[in-house]
């Protein structure tokens, strides 16, 4: 008895199909996957034989071999579970081929049934509509996600029994699956605001407005003052100047976020431009992506969005120089034996340091201790190729204690937003029949 079920895993932020194939013959009874499968792959034999008997189905007492196609991929994630077990079921004849057939199916299993969520379904939705399949069945959790992918049906589901019943054609009022509409244009405009505003930022017009020109052109901006002085505090506010994020620019964003685990649970969409702030002890790795199995590091999870990294000195060199070619060419290529993987990195670079170690070089109100040989050690740290790739360079004094006490009017952060758009919009205008 052969039954085979449609699924989908994720390689980089991009998914590919996957037919899981189940073969039961007599024999002794065993479970063995096939496929290039992981540790967590090899271990849904035993949560798929629980989740069967404990949702009241009988678990074959014979010989069953899963094969993962293509076989010569690692499978990796327990999103198998759920077409595993569908086609054990398939195999025994309780489901239909030809229904089971129709939809791309993914889940992982607990040991009484219920479905959990998994990452990357946005991937595998999109991935279902360009193989041409009338729907896709995820977990619960993941229906808002799915949903966001246009022309093709999402059903979501919450337990194994309520699967089978509506592959069945089972598909009670109570135990109904409906499938899951989005208002796109809503969840981009439900979540608009910020907690903080450049109305809270007394003083440093000139810096303020290097940031409001950094944010008009895309540029990269680097920072330099004394402790205190509020580079960290203009930083965190940029995105409220940065242009609403798009629809196309929130799918990429969202998907690099799903197949990391980390869209909130029951988000739709990534509605937010991105803010990322990588601690100093970031590894390479950690930055731009890799290790053992590779993922989209700090660079790609602020794709479309801004990356601050704070005290630039203090990042290891070697981190820092890996930043060249992400900064350059709005990509990142990771080449590991067996496949190379591309993660988008188009991003804004914001950075802030001090101007020595002490951080009072040239500062009127405080004297500077630091010997020229170590300011120059210091300065040192961030390469000259690097430099150069950071388009504005602007310095930050400290703000006298008078004009933090008055009551000067600060621009709010909408008002520089309105113009920030309105420079981006005659952009696209003149550039509309260019690459640029």
């Amino acid at each position: 008895m052969l039954a085979k079920v449609l699924s989908s895993a994720v390689i980089g932020i991009d998914a590919y199909l996957v037919e899981v194939e189940v073969d039961i013959a007599p024999g002794l009874p065993a479970f063995t996957t096939v496929g290039l499968p992981e540790a967590s792959v090899k271990e849904s034999k035993e949560r798929v034989k629980a989740a069967i008997k404990n949702s009241g189905y009988t678990f074959p007492d014979d010989r069953i071999t899963v094969n993962l196609a293509p076989a010569d991929i690692k499978k990796e994630g327990t999103g198998f579970d759920l077409p595993m077990s569908l086609g054990i079921l398939a195999a025994t004849r309780i489901i239909p081929q030809n229904i089971l057939s129709r939809y791309l199916i993914m889940g992982e299993l607990s040991l009484d049934g219920r479905i959990k969520p998994v990452k990357g379904s946005l991937a595998m939705a999109l991935a279902a509509k360009d193989a041409g399949y009338a729907g896709i069945i995820v977990p619960f959790d993941n229906r808002r996600e799915a949903s966001v992918v246009k022309n093709i049906s999402v059903f979501p589901v919450k337990t194994l029994s309520q699967v089978v019943d509506f592959l069945r054609g089972f598909n009670s009022e109570k135990n109904g699956v409906k499938p899951e509409k989005a208002d796109i244009s809503g969840i981009l405009e439900a979540d608009n605001t910020f907690d903080v505003d450049f109305s809270d930022v007394m003083g440093q017009e000139h810096v303020k407005r290097a940031m409001e020109i950094a944010a008009a052109g895309g540029h990269n901006l680097i920072m330099i003052g004394p402790p205190g002085s509020g580079k960290t505090m203009l930083a965190k506010r940029l995105p409220t100047i940065l242009p609403p994020i798009t629809f196309d620019e929130a799918i990429e964003t969202t998907k690099i976020f799903s197949v990391t685990g980390m869209l909130g649970r029951g988000e739709a969409l990534v509605t937010k431009r991105p803010f990322r702030t990588p601690h100093h002890t970031i590894s390479d790795a950690g930055l731009i992506g890799g290790g053992h199995i590779p993922r989209p590091g700090e660079v790609s999870l602020a794709h479309n969005g801004v990356l601050f990294l704070d005290e630039l000195p203090e990042f290891k060199k070697h981190v820092l120089e890996v930043l060249r070619q992400p900064v350059e060419d709005q990509k990142v290529t990771i080449s590991r034996a067996a496949s190379t993987i591309t993660y988008p990195s188009s991003f804004m670079l914001i950075a802030a340091m001090n101007p020595c170690p002490c951080g009072y070089y040239s500062d009127p109100k405080h004297e500077c201790h630091c010997a020229h040989q170590q300011i120059q050690r210091y300065r040192s740290k961030v390469s000259g190729p690097l430099m150069d790739r950071i388009d504005i360079h602007v310095e930050v004094p400290a703000v006298p204690h008078k004009d933090l006490i008055g009551e000067s009017f600060a621009e709010s952060s909408e008002a520089i937003k309105k113009r920030v758009t309105e420079a981006r919009t005659i952009q696209s205008k003149r550039f509309s029949k260019t690459k640029i």
